[in-house]
């Protein structure tokens, strides 16, 4: 008999729990052992989830980056901005840059085609809020390595968008089979940002509005749940970065209205099964059989964008001059790497499929290494950082 939807659903939420006790006897963060309960049970794994299944899952996956951009949005407070000044966005700009820099010119240097170089050298700059948010969020960590790292997560979406619009249309330019305007490849991104940016805004505007009408704490999860809805749905209709739109929405409300932390107190409370089912879902999505075939192109790309963190988090830091333990651990704390990397891959198939599927294997392969490497590894630096 063929199980229905409710008892898939059931069950991923048994297995996170499961997940969750066998990562902490080994003192792992629960994301890692979310991820890796996913990938056994997964098509990839034992089977117990087809491909079919987890592509039907899709929508929880949403809702999930949605309820994250939101969380990291109410980081962006005034008073707390005004505070640590421009660092974040220093840093976000010099780790993503130089992640960009140094798997293209690696990649260049041991004669690579420049298109190819530069279409996988773009999506080394995108970095994955989820898998921070939820290991900072377990653990608790508080400190100045914490504080600068959640606006520059937040910050990163915004430069690798723009970073990777730019590359793509050099290397359409560049390339024999290249087509289609460059002027509408680099606005594209531009559009993605200033478009989720100010509908985001918007909607922080008239989010301030209605928690005044709906006092109710029922109610006012209800409504904040609509609007996240709403906003994720609206933007892809439209071409928006939701991620972008979502923490926008949050920074807005959370500066403008007096109850915002009444309202994030019932989210965080609700939405941990959400975030369980998220990360067991992308753990099922991981093939580790594409392991075999990175070559040395992949393993590039897997140990030049973490070099290219560190080293960009580093100068950005000194820059700033942000305290040694920010330039020391920062860079470390951003391994982790998934949804819009993945996004990111789809849209370079696209713009150049002569190497569509070199560029596919990397990205997803490093993905893979990434997202059972990375939440350890940001657990390991917050701890050396002393903020767990």
């Amino acid at each position: 008999m063929e199980m229905n939807l409710l008892t898939y659903i059931a069950l991923l939420l048994f297995f996170a729990l499961v997940a969750g006790k066998v990562a902490k006897k080994f003192q792992m963060p629960n994301v890692t052992g979310y991820l890796v309960m996913g990938l056994l049970i997964g098509p990839y794994g034992f089977g117990l989830l087809s491909k079919e299944l987890v592509s039907d899952f899709g929508i929880v996956s949403e809702m999930a980056l949605g309820f994250i951009a939101f969380s990291i949005g109410a980081e962006f407070r005034l008073k707390y901005l005004k505070k640590v000044g421009k660092a974040p966005v220093v840093i976000a700009v010099f780790e993503a840059l130089t992640a960009v820099l140094l798997v293209d010119f690696t990649l260049l240097l041991l004669g690579y085609d420049l298109t190819l170089a530069l279409c996988i050298g773009a999506i080394a700059s995108a970095t994955a809020a989820a898998s921070t948010l939820m290991v900072v969020k377990q653990y608790k960590a508080n400190g100045p390595v914490t504080r600068t790292l959640l606006p520059v997560v937040a910050i990163d979406d915004a430069v690798a968008l723009m970073a990777f619009g730019i590359s793509i249309a050099i290397a359409k330019t560049v390339s024999a089979d290249g087509g289609g305007s460059l002027l509408k490849t680099l606005l594209a991104p531009v559009i993605e940002i200033v478009g989720g940016l100010l509908f985001g805004a918007l909607l922080g505007f008239i989010l301030t509005q209605l928690v005044k009408w709906y006092t109710g704490r029922g109610n006012r999860l209800a409504l904040t749940c609509g609007m996240i809805f709403f906003c994720i749905g609206a933007s892809e209709m439209w071409g928006f970065s939701s991620l972008l739109a979502c923490m926008m929405m949050s920074a807005v409300f959370v500066n403008m209205s007096s109850v915002a932390d009444k309202i994030f107190e019932p989210i965080e409370r609700t939405t941990p099964p959400i975030y369980m089912m998220f990360f067991i879902i992308s753990g099922a999505s991981l093939d580790i059989t594409i392991i075999p075939k990175i070559g040395l192109i992949g393993i590039i790309y897997i140990v030049f964008r973490v070099l290219g963190k560190m080293l960009g988090s580093y100068i950005g830091a000194s820059i700033c001059h942000a305290s040694a333990v920010v330039k020391k651990y920062l860079g470390l704390t951003l391994v982790p790497q998934e949804g819009v990397a993945i996004g990111l891959v789809t849209v370079a198939m696209n713009s150049v499929p002569q190497y569509g599927d070199t560029i596919q294997t990397v990205i997803l392969c490093g993905i893979v290494v990434y997202e059972l490497t990375g939440p350890l590894i940001t657990k390991l630096a917050l701890k050396a950082a002393k903020e767990i």
